[in-house]
């Protein structure tokens, strides 16, 4: 079988060098056929805030996360594997000769580099996380006695560190060679980062700018950002159990195979060789993917939506 598959992947690639396909033309193809047609009750529905996230909203989100990231060439890359490794997939369950495993391989082998790009993504957000609450609660306390944003960024500059360094010398950049506009460029800043909490910081900044009695403001932004710290400090350890469990639980399952193969051989024959047998193989593969999913989305850190 390893051999069949190596052969299917040498002709997915033979057809992308017949066809010149590159990774940037591969992804291009595809976010065309996924855009949604711009009707008026699209419109309509997304201005109430009431559309729901399609596919497309959701790679063009990954797309943007990833050029934060500084690894937006990974993109394209990571759309093409997931193509490729989607085909891979449908060959797997094919060669197995289980049509049930067919949409779980295509599932799992196509979303597997989405999940890499989304842990590269999760480690710069925590790395984000641990800088942001030192470095505005410097650059506040300077401009708290300053009441100048300007001079309290250079000030603090030379102690900021990656990722935030780029996102303020950005702004210092931005207000000393291409606009004066003080507000403008705190507004253009806050869209570098997808932090709830310094979009609100940068916000009250903005209307200091106006009014500065409402400095005041700044310090209790600051404060949650130490809130939302200790509670993720809190909750590591229940959520890395519950991985942990949720894990041991999908080995017992897909550890029974092969463990029916030692035990009962007219047991494991039934389960890979008959029809209802594969249809309880693709139900448990379903219910895998499904819960992995789940395992997911509900064990990420806690963060503040802007």
């Amino acid at each position: 079988m390893v051999f069949k598959i190596l052969a299917m992947l040498m002709a997915v690639i033979g057809i992308c060098l017949v066809f010149e396909l590159t990774p940037d033309s591969i992804t291009d193809g595809l976010l065309r056929v996924l855009k949604p047609k711009s009707t008026i009750a699209a419109r309509s529905a997304a201005l109430r805030g009431g559309s729901k996230p399609t596919m497309y909203s959701r790679l063009m989100r990954l797309k943007e996360a990833l050029k934060a990231t500084g690894k937006a060439k990974s993109f394209s890359v990571s759309v093409t594997a997931a193509v490729v490794l989607m085909f891979l997939g449908a060959a797997a369950a094919v060669m197995l000769n289980n049509i049930f495993l067919l949409p779980v391989f295509c599932i799992a082998c196509g979303a597997a580099p989405f999940m890499y790009l989304s842990s590269i993504i999760s480690a710069y957000e925590k790395q984000l996380a641990d800088e942001m609450e030192t470095t505005l609660s410097a650059v506040t306390n300077s401009y708290l006695r300053s009441e100048d944003i300007i001079s309290s960024v250079k000030e603090n500059l030379k102690y900021i560190k990656p990722p935030l360094y780029s996102v303020f010398e950005e702004f210092l950049t931005e207000t000393e060679a291409v606009s004066p506009d003080i507000q403008s460029a705190l507004i253009n800043m806050s869209d570098k980062t997808q932090d709830g909490i310094f979009k609100e910081w940068v916000l009250a900044l903005v209307r200091c700018q106006d009014d500065r009695t409402l400095k005041d403001t700044l310090l209790p932004i600051v404060a949650r950002l130490s809130d939302v710290r200790r509670i993720n400090t809190e909750l590591s350890g229940i959520l890395r159990d519950a991985k942990n469990e949720y894990l041991m639980m999908v080995l017992l399952v897909v550890g029974n195979i092969p463990l029916l193969y030692l035990l009962n051989r007219d047991w494991f024959n039934t389960l890979i060789y008959t029809t209802p047998g594969k249809a309880v193989t693709g139900i448990c593969g379903a219910v895998i993917l499904v819960t992995f999913i789940l395992m997911k989305k509900y064990t990420k850190p806690v963060k503040v939506r802007d």
